[in-house]
């Protein structure tokens, strides 16, 4: 399963910006490696199984998290600083 990268709406209302998908070292489970964008803008790693996956609210399903906004390259990873991309 593919995830795009972008900012994501909680279904509790915060939002928050998914740098990316990882493979565990040992497990080779898929992780969704994303940033809360309030606080401390902790970074945070999660099944992406789990990330995707629909919850029950006041006895509705909604998705744990929605996208909100696509970000192709939220890293910046593939410009330099002079604006020349590199993918």
């Amino acid at each position: 399963m593919q995830l795009q990268t972008g900012l994501y709406r909680h279904y509790k209302g915060q939002q928050y910006r998914v740098l990316g998908v990882a493979r565990h070292s040992e497990t080779e489970e898929t992780l969704v490696i994303y940033q809360a964008l309030y606080g401390e803008f902790g970074l945070w790693v999660r099944p992406l199984s789990m990330f995707t996956e629909a919850v029950e609210v006041n006895g509705e399903r909604v998705p744990r998290f929605a996208l909100v906004t696509v970000e192709n390259d939220p890293l910046g990873l593939q410009s330099d600083p002079s604006g020349e991309s590199h993918a």
